[in-house]
């Protein structure tokens, strides 16, 4: 299984900020936030990573992340992404590295407590299809929420004013490699993007997805609050440690 982080966008909630830099570059506590999602994704077993980026400051990636040595890497891929399509067009630029294989994709502004370790252990042994990651929030209108029907997932609405469970879809999905080609089938929604929403809801029209709870905090930092709650939680986390 092939990993992915999507840092590319704009950041335009967290302006000022994002003027000189990518977002997924600001610190959270003390590493720069990609760092996150790359060592989630090496903690998980996964070894060979793609970096998605964008904007005028790509090349700061390489500087700062080189070819993953710091993170017990090999090697790190990049490529870049032109504008803001959304996420679901980020993650089509990975289909040459995917080649073939599952990947495990996850948002460059999520951070987790925990692992996904045993997620990415019980997705191998899926025959196909996909799987996504919960979590129970108190502000589920942010986020993409899971309708669940005891272990079924019946699907996903994106930012409801009016949400049917407190399941927030985290920025963290597995996928068999149809992917690619539910991504070719989608239009762009009313924001003019390709939604992540709409391919878990093609693999659970199809039968094929499940899900697992997240455990510990889960948390973005797109927004200057949950920056801030972002840096405060892994503070407390070392702390503990």
């Amino acid at each position: 299984m092939k990993g992915v982080v999507l840092a590319g966008g704009l950041g335009t909630r967290l302006s000022p900020l994002t003027k000189i830099t990518n977002k997924h570059l600001l610190p959270i506590y003390n590493k720069p936030m990609i760092f996150y999602p790359i060592e989630t994704l090496v903690s998980a077993g996964i070894e060979e990573i793609l970096v998605v980026t964008g904007g005028r400051n790509a090349g700061d990636f390489l500087r700062l992340l080189a070819n993953g040595k710091e993170f017990g890497l090999k090697h790190l891929n990049y490529t870049y992404q032109e504008g803001e399509g959304g996420i679901a067009d980020a993650l089509s630029l990975a289909e040459h590295f995917a080649d073939g294989d599952r990947v495990c994709v996850i948002l460059g502004d999520n951070l987790i407590e925990g692992t996904i370790r045993q997620a990415v252990e019980d997705f191998r042994k899926q025959p196909k299809g996909a799987k996504i990651l919960l979590k129970e929030v108190h502000d589920a209108e942010r986020f993409g929420v899971a309708e669940l029907e005891g272990e079924r997932i019946l699907g996903i609405e994106e930012k409801p004013s009016k949400p049917k469970s407190n399941y927030a879809v985290t920025g963290i999905y597995l996928y068999d490699e149809t992917v690619f080609e539910k991504v070719r089938t989608l239009v762009p929604s009313r924001r003019g993007e390709l939604e992540i929403t709409d391919v878990n809801n093609a693999y659970i029209r199809e039968g094929t997805m499940t899900f697992a709870h997240l455990s510990g905090w889960w948390t973005d930092a797109g927004t200057f609050e949950s920056l801030l709650r972002a840096a405060n939680l892994v503070a407390q986390s070392q702390a503990k440690q």
